[in-house]
């Protein structure tokens, strides 16, 4: 089965300095992704936008014995439609991706509708037997605000999709330096 093993760093990103830097920065490619759920629990789609190329996305996902099992699979554009139509929560977000060595990372800018970013979450996804997640990268150092407990809900994009549950989650931990 595929196992997701990831960790989630909260980060600050208000001047979009962050975001200007990975964007010229060698190595990095850049999505845009258009994403929602579906009424059943775990059941996403996601149109992927990179390199002038959309990609369509069904993803099954769920927690099983402490770890996330994540299926997904390509789907048509049409598909995708129909499924759009029966969407819950959605979301928007610029994504930037890279691999370092054993680790891939993804730092995920989240929009709102007029493309103001709200809420801003960088995931290093690791080898199934690491529990320890490596420091952040030399370019992320700076911005990162918290390391998100392990598989915390509320660091979830679906949870993020909620624009005011993010910016509540965001002045909690600039606040305390952690999530209430």
């Amino acid at each position: 089965m595929p196992i997701e093993n990831e960790r989630k760093f909260v980060l600050e990103d208000d001047d979009g300095s962050l975001e200007r830097t990975l964007a010229r920065t060698p190595g990095v490619t850049r999505g845009e992704l258009r994403q929602a759920y579906l009424d059943l629990s775990g059941l996403r789609i996601r149109a992927i936008d990179a390199g002038g190329k959309t990609r369509h996305i069904f993803t099954y996902k769920r927690l099983v014995d402490d770890q996330i099992v994540e299926i997904e699979t390509e789907i048509s554009p049409i598909d995708f439609e129909r499924l759009w139509k029966i969407r819950r929560e959605t979301l928007q977000k610029a994504r930037y991706s890279w691999t370092d060595g054993r680790f891939h990372w993804d730092v995920d800018f989240f929009r709102t509708d007029e493309g103001r970013t709200y809420f801003a979450l960088a995931e290093v996804e690791m080898p199934e037997s690491d529990t320890v997640p490596p420091q952040p990268p030399a370019i992320l150092k700076p911005h990162v605000l918290l390391l998100a407990p392990r598989n915390d809900p509320r660091f979830t994009s679906k949870r993020l999709a909620d624009r005011g549950h993010a910016e509540r989650l965001l002045a909690d931990v600039r606040a305390k330096g952690e999530a209430a």
